[in-house]
């Protein structure tokens, strides 16, 4: 059992950062993949990126260049580092862990955070 708890949301400006935080409780954080998913109001959830259990880290189109996941598996702690922000990032962002599987794919995660808001103004 993997318990997720994210914070670091808040509202910030076009062009600004954030930087979200991934707690989880538990001693095998390291197995897990650790991926970040956002939903926007009446949109699909969507993938944003996942770093593996050796770092290796992938990231939707929409984000590339911009954010950045990185792991610190002695804190338990993954992270999303977002830069330049724009509008159309606005949405809840949940991190997610995963034992295997396809990472870019919500079904293949089994624990889920309860989400922290991020809302860019312009």
């Amino acid at each position: 059992q993997v318990q997720l708890v994210e914070s670091g949301g808040g509202l910030v400006q076009a062009g600004g950062s954030l930087r979200l935080s991934c707690a989880a409780s538990g001693r095998t954080f390291s197995r897990y993949a650790m991926g970040w998913f956002r939903q926007a109001p009446g949109k699909e959830r969507e993938f944003v990126a996942t770093i593996n259990w050796i770092g290796d880290t992938y990231y939707a189109d929409a984000v590339q260049g911009r954010f950045t996941i990185s792991r610190d598996n002695a804190k338990n702690t993954v992270y999303l580092q977002m830069n330049s922000l724009k509008p159309e990032d606005t949405a809840v962002y949940h991190c997610a862990a995963a034992a295997r599987g396809d990472l870019a794919l919500g079904s293949t995660y089994n624990y889920w955070g309860q989400g922290t808001q991020v809302t860019v103004s312009s």
